[in-house]
């Protein structure tokens, strides 16, 4: 079992047809079962061409109608990519996974609200992806550094997800799942959603959290854990050393009216069980000291 995507899912590219479309589906197609998993390509003014073997269709809908496609992931360019969230969700995909970087903070707020109540779930935007080891990687992280395994990893930031995986990797720890969430202040799926999938999936045993300093997701995922976590988690706060009122790569990550440091988060972590690290080279090995 995996949380999310396995070698049965059927995935579909929202922006296929663009240069970065391309090259990562290609990437992911040669990725373990990829080949079978990729099947359809979805650009409403080339339907009917392919790329290199997987069809084009002018809509989500058809695309999923044509090819049983439960997935679809989005590279298309910022003014258009929460329209291509929505088309999504209307077509009633299990989940939507959006690359996409710099997506106006007004569109994503209109697209979450037409979330409401819909089945579909969204990882992102502005997020490396989703990666299920050795059996598909929905996304822009490097595969050949994942191994299957039972560490779950979740994180705000990709390449500390990278960083932490290969950490893991050191202590020959492999992964069920590794989900990058993204940074932006309005985004998908939350720490705690991703936890509680963790904490339900009987392949995964402990679960390694990165957070960042802005917003209070990492201090209500916390509370949750106390509460209910079955499996040890361990976390890391990115932005330990940034200066209030000081933003880091993400635009979700600024303190604001005191709230959201690392400080805070760290404190709140602690106090609900999780061990918790300051230094980001010591993920794994900490990892490691709860299993």
């Amino acid at each position: 079992m995996s949380i999310l995507i396995n070698r049965n899912s059927r995935v579909m590219t929202q922006g296929i047809t663009g240069k970065t479309g391309q090259f990562h589906t290609r990437m992911c197609r040669e990725y373990a079962n990829g080949q079978a998993c990729f099947v359809a390509g979805v650009n409403p003014r080339k339907p009917g061409e392919d790329f290199e073997g997987i069809p084009v269709y002018a809509s989500v809908k058809e695309a999923k109608q044509q090819t049983g496609a439960n997935v679809s992931v989005i590279y298309v360019p910022p003014p258009f990519a929460a329209a291509a969230i929505d088309e999504a969700v209307e077509a009633e995909l299990d989940l939507v996974i959006c690359i996409t970087e710099g997506i106006p903070v007004r569109d994503m707020i209109r697209t979450r609200y037409k979330m409401q109540g819909k089945k579909t779930r969204l990882i992102g935007p502005n997020c490396p992806g989703i990666i299920t080891p050795d059996e598909i990687k929905i996304g822009i992280m490097p595969g050949y550094i994942h191994k299957k395994g039972r560490i779950g990893v979740v994180s705000r930031s990709g390449t500390l997800t990278y960083e932490a995986v290969a950490q893991l990797m050191e202590l020959g720890l492999g992964q069920s799942t590794c989900i990058g969430i993204g940074g932006d202040p309005v985004n998908g799926l939350k720490h705690l959603d991703v936890m509680q999938l963790f904490n339900a999936d009987d392949e995964t045993d402990a679960v390694l959290m990165v957070g960042e300093i802005g917003g209070t997701d990492e201090e209500d995922c916390a509370r949750w854990i106390k509460d209910h976590m079955q499996k040890p988690v361990v976390g890391f706060i990115a932005g330990v050393t940034a200066p209030p009122g000081k933003r880091m790569g993400h635009a979700g990550a600024i303190i604001s009216g005191g709230k959201g440091t690392a400080q805070e988060k760290l404190e709140v972590l602690a106090s609900c069980g999780i061990k918790v690290t300051r230094n980001p080279a010591e993920m794994g090995k900490l990892l490691q000291s709860v299993l």
